[in-house]
């Protein structure tokens, strides 16, 4: 069957991560995983959440947050896309490298690496993405 995908958008407020989960835990139900790998999921896409909301858009209701979700016959893919201004490439350490990328929240990077089989970050025109990839 052919990939399916939808996509939700949220202000970069604390309080619309329960939408967020809400969504991505409905897809990934759909898509056929069980509740234990769905509560999986789950986490390491609040994490990527989060830091959308709070590190990209510094919590600016102004800025949003798009998660999307790909459900794949073999994989099921959730992307977090933000406004936030991305990185400057001359600033030292490395910012793009990822254990500078969420320095401040170590343990989200780690619980994010843990769950999904792949944890891939894009700086984008708009913002910055990070693409969360689950094997079914």
């Amino acid at each position: 069957s052919a990939m399916k995908s939808s996509a939700l958008a949220v202000p970069s407020s604390p309080e619309r991560l329960a939408e967020v989960e809400r969504f991505v835990r409905d897809g990934a139900l759909e898509a056929g995983f069980s509740e234990d790998k769905t509560y999986d999921i789950l986490l390491a896409v609040s994490e990527a959440a989060t830091n959308a909301l709070k590190h990209g858009n510094k919590y600016d209701p102004a800025k949003s947050a798009t998660v999307t979700i790909y459900d794949h016959p073999d994989k099921f893919v959730v992307s977090v896309l933000d406004e936030g201004e991305g990185f400057d490439p001359d600033e030292t350490p490395d910012p793009t490298a990822p254990e500078n990328l969420l320095r401040d929240s170590g343990r989200g990077l780690y619980l994010m690496r843990v769950y999904a089989d792949n944890l891939e970050y894009r700086t984008e025109e708009r913002g910055v993405e990070a693409i969360l990839t689950f094997k079914k």
